[in-house]
């Protein structure tokens, strides 16, 4: 037979409680709407007794009047008491579902463990470092080979350049053969140099020479 019946979840156990519950409570407020009618009749029959002087009678009716408030006062707990059920059915609901939401995220979390295997990734992590080392070193070996050159070919260059202006600034043409240059000034190095006279002998070239290849 229990084939034939879905179990109900939380949320519908949850809603058919507080279901129950208010009609309870309409209940309870309904018997107090009566209690209180009652309790206005019963204290003008004690007026109209205090008036006539029936002293039996007051006391019937106060007994009546004391037993009505104190049912009222029965009412009130009852109806506090479903409400604080009516509350703590809410909080169980609130609790369910976080237990829910915890067990489908260890779920996941299972699901995650298993499918990672931590040694293939650690090694996959270390051949990422060698490679990336190795690419690093090749990396600077060409620069390193690159500067090499390029700083080479400028350096001569460079030096041939500072050759020529000097033997510029002294009035000396090199074309195959050092000789001696006519007394114009041609150079930028130095403004003194345009007062000094352009003849210069074999010795002061050669001092001048050794002093750029030092």
């Amino acid at each position: 037979m229990d084939l034939f019946f879905k179990k109900k979840t939380v949320d519908e156990q949850v809603k058919e409680q507080d279901k129950v519950l208010r009609k309870t409570q309409r209940d309870l407020q309904r018997d107090r709407n009566q209690l209180e009618r009652e309790e206005k009749r019963l204290e003008m029959e004690i007026k109209k007794m205090a008036k006539q002087g029936n002293k039996e009678a007051l006391q019937v009716l106060a007994k009546q009047l004391v037993q009505l408030r104190k049912q009222k006062t029965r009412s009130f707990a009852t109806s506090s008491q479903i409400s604080a059920v009516g509350s703590q059915a809410k909080a169980m609901k609130s609790n369910v579902k976080m237990a829910q939401a915890m067990g489908t995220t260890t779920k996941v979390m299972q699901g995650m463990n298993a499918a990672m295997n931590p040694q293939q990734v650690a090694k996959t992590m270390q051949e990422f470092e060698r490679q990336n080392a190795r690419m690093e070193m090749s990396e600077e070996m060409i620069n390193d080979t690159l500067d090499e050159i390029l700083e080479d070919s400028g350096d001569e260059e460079e030096q041939d350049q500072i050759v020529q202006q000097v033997l510029d600034e002294i009035g000396i043409e090199v074309s195959g053969k050092m000789a001696t240059a006519p007394t114009a000034h041609r150079g930028a190095l130095g403004e003194a140099s345009k007062a000094k006279p352009a003849a210069a002998t074999d010795d002061d070239i050669e001092k001048l020479l050794a002093q750029l290849k030092s």
